[in-house]
């Protein structure tokens, strides 16, 4: 289910210029204002439970799984290159999967691992609110590939759509609106964070069964129907 080739590829594809700016700068952004309320407030749990849900895990990472989602198969579908993929003996869902894994291993790497770095400058891991929040980051980069994936295999206004959710939906509307944070990858994944936090320090709408039960159907779906859409990409090829 795996091909090294393909890894190699989207993770060339990924690492570019463009991307790899982008990568770079949510991160570096998220741990400057980290270490800048740091030295002017000190360790406070609430401004690291702020920071951390506020502009890491509502922001940050859904941004970055935008960035890396669409760009694993997106850009190939829109120059037309991926028809030169298509044309080698690989199974279709080899080529997904191996991308989405990608896609999530970058996802992790630029949103979960600086959220744990972030949390420990603003407050130390106190009341375990970084290791909480790194989880639900790295939880939720798995939803958010999935789902960018599947956009950029079904629209070629994928980065678009993606930004359009992660930052209508999931930071606002998942933020205002109570009925709409139940349908939020965010709150599924903080209901993992509150899991792990200290009593009180974390909360969530979502229960932690509900949320994980949400978060893997959510990722197969995506990455199944994801799947399917490129084998009507190879038959539109070969008519």
């Amino acid at each position: 289910m795996y091909h090294p080739t393909v890894a190699r590829l989207t993770y060339r594809a990924l690492l570019g210029r463009r991307r790899a700016a982008i990568l770079f700068a949510l991160p570096a952004l998220l741990l400057i204002i980290s270490a800048v309320i740091r030295v002017m407030t000190g360790a406070d749990d609430e401004t690291a439970t702020t920071v951390l849900g506020g502009f890491a895990l509502a922001t940050m990472v859904p941004l970055i799984g935008v960035v890396a989602g669409t760009g694993a198969i997106g850009p190939e579908i829109d120059d037309g290159s991926v028809v030169y993929l298509l044309a080698k003996p690989i199974k279709r869902p080899t080529i997904i999967f191996t991308k989405l894994i990608v896609a999530i291993g970058v996802t992790v790497a630029f949103s979960a691992v600086p959220t744990l770095v972030a949390g420990y400058i603003l407050n130390g891991n106190s009341q375990q609110i970084a290791v909480a929040y790194a989880a639900a980051a790295a939880v939720a980069s798995i939803a958010y590939s999935a789902v960018f994936l599947l956009l950029g295999t079904v629209t070629r206004h994928a980065v678009v759509a993606g930004l359009v959710y992660a930052l209508v939906w999931e930071s606002l509307f998942g933020n205002l609106i109570p009925g709409a944070r139940t349908l939020s990858i965010q709150q599924w994944s903080l209901a993992l964070a509150q899991k792990i936090g200290a009593e009180g320090a974390i909360s969530s709408d979502v229960g932690l069964p509900l949320a994980l039960v949400l978060l893997i159907g959510v990722t197969v779906a995506a990455t199944w129907f994801a799947g399917r859409k490129l084998r009507t990409l190879t038959l539109a090829g070969e008519e």
